[in-house]
């Protein structure tokens, strides 16, 4: 399809992470227009200078994305903690929903940020590339929830209507309000520990990486098709982890813990968190302890190939950007 310079772009998640840094990068060539959901966001957002719509994913219109021509569908529900339920309204029925208001609205590509996640069960996943089969079923609601999406996702392409998804692994960066926090906030409580010495291998995706990848997919990249983004390199997680805490002045602690163990022990912190109805996050969830205790290594030939990718940073050169 052939877009030009200055399209109408709407972009969902864009007080996060993720969907920010793609909003700001983008509305340098293209009118941008951003999901807002509260008043806070609604006022940071403005000031960025987005133009904004203010509801959710449940109450979007065809009439909020009147001559937007590509969407770039960044919100989810993250969790860590949440109810089946939670993560099925935030993942699949606010992706479902939007992808019906684009059609509606005429919009003519609808991007969508996946994860790997939507492919784990609890396995190594080891160099694996775009014909890595979705679990026949996994004990996260995240895996679950995203997976179902991508899935909704892929079968609404049609001519007239092209959907592509992107899969990053592990996006870390300057900016990064998902994994420096959370592990900024166990390094001060005390509560940090190595699984398996942080043995497991790990790609990693460079916040510019990301952008540089949803940028070409504006224009590029075979309708209907998933494509992992990465910045090609692997690293183990303790050597990644490590560099990325020292941008930041931190010293990660040496302790290590079995990663099946601390699997089995967050199954049944969980468990109880559950069953009693606790909704404060349980101190160990298994998801977030499980991923990181696997090997995650990611080909991106498919990338390369059918969207001209390559990455835009190394390794290196983000933590420089983060040191800044």
């Amino acid at each position: 399809m052939n877009f030009g310079e200055d399209m109408n772009l709407f972009i969902t998640g864009a007080s996060g992470f993720v969907g920010g840094a793609i909003a700001r990068h983008l509305k340098e060539k293209h009118k941008v227009k951003v999901l807002s959901r509260s008043p806070k966001t609604d006022a940071g957002l403005t000031q960025q200078g987005f133009e904004i719509v203010s509801g959710s994913l449940e109450s979007i219109t065809a009439k909020d994305l009147a001559g937007t021509d590509i969407i770039i569908h960044c919100a989810a529900f993250v969790g860590p903690w949440g109810s089946f339920q939670d993560f099925w309204k935030g993942n699949v029925e606010g992706t479902t929903r939007l992808l019906e208001v684009s059609q509606k609205a005429g919009v003519k590509r609808f991007i969508h940020m996946g994860t790997e996640a939507a492919l784990f069960h609890g396995q190594d996943m080891i160099q694996i590339d775009e014909t890595y089969p979705y679990p026949k079923k996994t004990p996260y609601y995240y895996s679950r929830t995203k997976a179902e999406a991508e899935r909704r996702v892929v079968s609404a392409n049609h001519s007239g209507f092209e959907t592509i998804v992107l899969r990053p692994r592990l996006v870390w960066g300057p900016g990064d309000t998902s994994v420096l926090p959370v592990l900024k906030k166990m390094v001060t409580e005390g509560k940090f520990m190595w699984l398996d010495g942080g043995r497991a291998k790990t790609s990693v995706t460079c916040i510019p990486n990301l952008v540089h990848a949803t940028e070409l997919a504006l224009t590029k990249g075979t309708p209907g098709q998933i494509y992992f983004i990465t910045d090609d390199e692997d690293k183990t997680v303790k050597t990644f982890l490590t560099e990325m805490m020292q941008t930041q002045g931190i010293t990660l602690p040496k302790a290590s813990i079995p990663s099946a163990l601390a699997g089995f022990l967050a199954m049944i912190v969980e468990g109880i968190w559950r069953i009693f109805g606790i909704r404060k996050e349980p101190p160990m969830m298994r998801f977030p302890v499980d991923i990181m205790g696997k090997e995650c290594t990611i080909r991106i030939d498919k990338a390369k190939k059918e969207l001209g990718y390559k990455p835009v940073v190394s390794v290196a050169q983000g933590l420089q950007l983060m040191k800044g």
